[in-house]
């Protein structure tokens, strides 16, 4: 079939060629420099992509911008992003010992569950007081539920990138961060489901229990099925002394990977939820965690996510906010977002019987949102019902509630010492 390429094939496989290059080359550049501030690479990732976008570029050189990135390769470029995300969560949940969950399950609970209802309900009713003025010729409805669900999900990619960085996988804090936030982006998703529903005239109970209950029995058998399965199929691989993972028994991983994934999708909770659940069913298997880690790992953070959190901030443009009146409301988005997480979680996790230190770190980490909040607004933005202005204004906020991160982390957990 390669051989057989058309011209206009070959065009195309040049222009995406190119951007990739642009991409992952800038991506680097603008996540070391901003690691020399002491931040996740992730947020340079995403400025990169801001600088390149219309932001800056596009506003500077807009014919340039639209030689070197034509709106047709967008849906490349997105659907190379989700596969890299399906990796990566994979090892984030390969990371994590749910060990502790024995013991601290009721407050991950807890945690999340705070950190779904009290910025949804902040969300909510800031939404509903901005709509006449940002969103007026939109549906009231529509835009209060998607801006509430947006600011209501945490980013677990993110989220495990940077407890992987501070070395906290592995802790009790780790888990109830990382268990939470789990959970929280379920409930979003199956929340969003819900939304989505009724956005679109058709809302009922039963699809959303039925969405519900299959979430479940993915896990169930996620657990109970594949990991056993995996386990004794690895055992008897690795019993014959190989240090690692060769081409067959590594593309049956990969095909497991993808089958979880779209397990997920089909249920409608996005695809990514799939392999996390995946991973942390075979977290406690040293051997085969080494072996794959060693194989996707590197490719994944310096290929795929660079290409995902870039193009994410290609396709925003702060030219939207052209007002004072809008920067204020931005600012105001930001601010309850962070509120509701900060407070929601930071509580619950205190009642749960976690010391202050602890509780404030949960809630910190548990305001990473970077992208995965943005998932929501742009199925709004393709529903209809949420503006480019508001968009802007989320990517804006997941870029400050991820910049915050970090810095303070790093003052809570700095004296403690590591298991």
């Amino acid at each position: 079939m390669i051989l057989l390429a058309t011209a206009t094939g070959e065009e195309v496989l040049l222009g995406v060629i190119i951007q990739l290059m642009i991409i992952i080359a800038a991506a680097r550049l603008g996540g070391w420099l901003i690691s020399l501030l002491g931040q996740p690479q992730v947020v340079g990732e995403i400025t990169t992509g801001l600088l390149l976008g219309p932001s800056l570029f596009g506003r500077l050189n807009p014919e340039r911008f639209q030689q070197v990135f034509p709106a047709e390769t967008g849906q490349v470029f997105l659907v190379i992003g989700q596969l890299g995300l399906i990796f990566l969560m994979f090892i984030v949940g390969l990371e994590f010992d749910f060990g502790h969950l024995r013991t601290l399950g009721k407050t991950a609970a807890g945690v999340a569950l705070s950190g779904i209802l009290l910025p949804f309900a902040l969300g909510a009713a800031l939404a509903w007081g901005i709509h006449p003025h940002v969103a007026a010729e939109y549906s009231r409805a529509g835009f209060v539920l998607f801006t509430a669900t947006a600011m209501s999900i945490t980013a677990i990619p993110i989220l495990g990138r940077i407890m992987m960085e501070f070395g906290i996988t592995r802790t009790s804090l780790g888990v109830i961060t990382i268990s939470a936030a789990a959970a929280d982006d379920a409930i979003g998703w199956i929340l969003l489901a819900g939304v989505s529903a009724v956005v679109r005239g058709s809302f009922s109970v039963q699809p959303v229990l039925q969405m519900l209950g299959l979430t479940v029995l993915f896990v169930i058998a996620t657990f109970f099925v594949v990991r056993p399965t995996v386990i004794r199929w690895s055992r008897r691989f690795f019993g014959n002394g190989s240090p690692e993972l060769t081409l067959v028994p590594f593309s049956i991983i990969l095909l497991v990977i993808l089958a979880s994934a779209a397990a997920t999708n089909l249920i409608g909770i996005f695809s990514i939820f799939g392999p996390f659940v995946l991973g942390a069913a075979l977290c406690d298997q040293t051997e085969l965690k080494q072996a794959l880690r060693s194989r996707i790992e590197q490719f994944v953070t310096a290929f795929f996510l660079p290409v995902f959190f870039t193009y994410t901030g290609l396709r925003t443009n702060i030219g939207s906010l052209d007002s004072a009146y809008l920067w204020a409301v931005c600012a105001l988005v930001t601010l309850t977002a962070v509120s509701g997480k900060v407070f929601g979680c930071g509580l619950a996790a205190r009642l749960g019987g976690m010391t202050w230190r602890d509780s404030a770190s949960v809630a910190v980490m548990m305001n990473t949102r970077a992208l995965m909040g943005l998932i929501a607004v742009n199925i709004g933005r393709d529903l209809g019902v949420i503006p480019d202005t508001i968009f802007c204004m989320m990517v804006l906020m997941a870029i400050a509630t991820t910049l915050m991160t970090a810095p303070i982390l790093r003052r809570l957990i700095a004296p403690r010492p590591q298991p």
